[in-house]
């Protein structure tokens, strides 16, 4: 299984981003995907989660209205477009995997059994 995330990189308060997360070796429809960021010295910290088809999305709420998440499970991709980003959003970003039944979505990143290496986004003032 591979995840690969990509799309970092660094933007001024205000900007746009947009995050991509490429997956292969496992049945994309069957897993609920995540993002999580961690910044330098802290833990981990969940983001926003979508549920196997889509139908259940939980955000953080801190990024709620600011970022949406989706997939494509045609082409095996998740996507996090980041609007409004600000300097505390600045992190490595990473997306997650976890194999469940349809609506799970966990917010705990020790669910998840699957994750990307992490694509880092810079907020600057």
């Amino acid at each position: 299984v591979q995840l690969q995330a990509s799309g970092g990189g660094l933007v001024q308060a205000g900007g746009s981003l947009r995050l991509s997360c490429a997956s292969s070796g496992l049945t994309f429809s069957r897993y609920s995907m995540a993002w999580f960021r961690q910044a330098p010295g802290k833990e981990r910290e969940f983001v926003v989660g979508i549920s196997r088809s889509g139908g259940v999305i939980k955000y953080a709420d801190s990024v709620k209205g600011r970022f949406t998440i989706s997939r494509d499970n045609a082409k095996n991709m998740v996507y996090l477009q980041m609007n409004s980003l600000k300097p505390e959003d600045t992190s490595v970003y990473y997306c997650a995997a976890k194999s469940a039944i349809m609506g799970i979505v966990p917010r705990d990143a020790s669910e998840y059994g699957y994750w990307g290496q992490g694509t880092q986004v810079t907020v600057s003032s």
